[in-house]
């Protein structure tokens, strides 16, 4: 146990109780069924795949997602974004998303091409703020547990508006032209990390960079889904 670990001993985000980040009872009410959309139309989509109409040269392919964004999931991952100190959120989430996405059949086909890991890089000025990208902190946890390399390629060109609050369209122009692949390809397929997937027009938009770069397929992984209508 840590100094930290004594400073903030874990509680449970839902009832307080004393001992882990979830007790069993309140764990019980996180929900793995997520539904797969399209990125590109935003509709229903089988396993997230990107529908075949929808499917153009830089398109993204699909996403993958680990659980439901509600209750529970909203209380953690605000943690997760604004209290570092809590050093072994990072380790559970990390192995809350893994656990889901071995399950996935798709992305096990897709884990097969031994993908490039890329998180969603934060601006500057949040970067600053913050002092980590929990994006990239999800990232070094899938690529340990799927013994996948990490590249920090996608950089950021603009500084955005913050994604909560925008309507699908505003989100979409919000993110365009957002990043650019500045690394080493090295690979034919990429996995790019977010924390949150809403509309996708986030993972969209760096898919469409990586596209660009020479990548063939490039999916989105995101801890939780938004399914708001």
């Amino acid at each position: 146990m840590g100094l930290l670990d004594i400073l903030f001993p874990k509680k449970c985000v839902g009832c307080k109780k004393i001992g882990e980040y979830v007790c069993a009872s309140c764990f019980a009410t996180i929900s793995f069924d997520t539904r797969g959309i399209c990125l590109i139309c935003g509709k229903a989509s089988f396993d997230g795949m990107t529908h075949p109409v929808c499917l153009k040269k830089y398109s993204i392919d699909g996403s993958f997602c680990g659980v439901v964004y509600k209750g529970i999931m909203k209380k953690l991952l605000y943690q997760f974004k604004y209290q570092p100190y809590l050093s072994g959120l990072k380790e559970f989430l990390g192995e809350m998303l893994y656990e889901s996405l071995i399950q996935q059949e798709l992305f096990q086909k897709a884990l097969e091409t031994k993908p490039f890991i890329l998180p969603i890089p934060l601006s500057k000025k949040r970067l600053r703020e913050r002092g980590y990208n929990q994006a990239e902190l999800l990232a070094k946890e899938l690529g340990k547990k799927f013994d996948l390399k990490i590249i920090k390629g996608l950089s950021r060109q603009k500084e955005t508006k913050p994604q909560y609050g925008l309507r699908k369209e505003e989100r979409a122009d919000n993110m365009k032209d957002a990043f650019r692949f500045v690394g080493t390809r090295g690979a034919e397929t990429a996995f790019v990390i977010d924390d949150i997937l809403t509309t996708g027009s986030t993972l969209a938009e760096a898919a469409h960079a990586l596209k660009k770069a020479g990548f063939e397929k490039v999916w989105g992984v995101a801890l939780a889904r938004d399914q708001r209508e």
